[in-house]
C-alpha cells in the first residue's frame, strides 16, 4: 500500500488487483446503502461519515479485510460476526474466503439507522 493516500480511491488503487476488487465491493456497499455518507480517510484507512459521525471505515492488510463499524455495529450482530476473528469495534474478514456481502450490508445498514437516530436534526 502507498503510505500516504490522497483519496479513498488512491487508497484502493495502492492494492493488487485481487483485493482492489474486495474494497471496491465494500465501498460500493457503504455508497450504495448510505449514499448521503462523505468519504473520507481517517487513520489511514477509507473512512465514512454520516451526520458528522462515523458510520463505518475498512481497510486491506496482508491476510484479510479489517471492517470497522464501532462497537454498536459489531455486538449487534455479533452471532453473525462470531467466526470470524474480532476485537472491539472491528472484525476481519480473512482474503482467501468470500467476504460476505450481506451481512457487510446489514452491517451498513444499522449503522445508517443508529446515526439517523441519533444525531438526524
Amino acid at each position: 500500500m502507498k503510505s500516504n493516500p490522497n483519496s479513498v480511491s488512491d487508497y484502493i488503487n495502492s492494492f493488487p488487483p485481487e483485493t482492489r476488487i474486495l474494497l471496491e465491493k465494500i465501498r460500493n456497499i457503504v455508497l450504495n446503502t448510505a449514499p448521503d455518507a462523505a468519504e473520507s480517510l481517517a487513520y489511514g484507512m477509507p473512512a465514512f461519515k454520516t451526520f458528522g459521525k462515523p458510520l463505518v471505515y475498512f481497510a486491506a492488510y496482508k491476510n484479510h479485510i479489517g471492517l470497522y463499524a464501532t462497537p454498536s455495529g459489531h455486538s449487534k450482530f455479533e452471532k453473525e460476526l462470531s467466526i470470524y476473528k474480532q476485537g472491539k469495534g472491528s472484525v476481519q474478514f480473512p482474503l482467501d474466503k468470500p467476504l460476505p456481502l450481506d451481512l457487510i450490508t446489514k452491517i451498513v445498514e444499522f449503522r445508517k439507522s443508529e446515526n439517523e437516530t441519533k444525531f438526524k436534526k
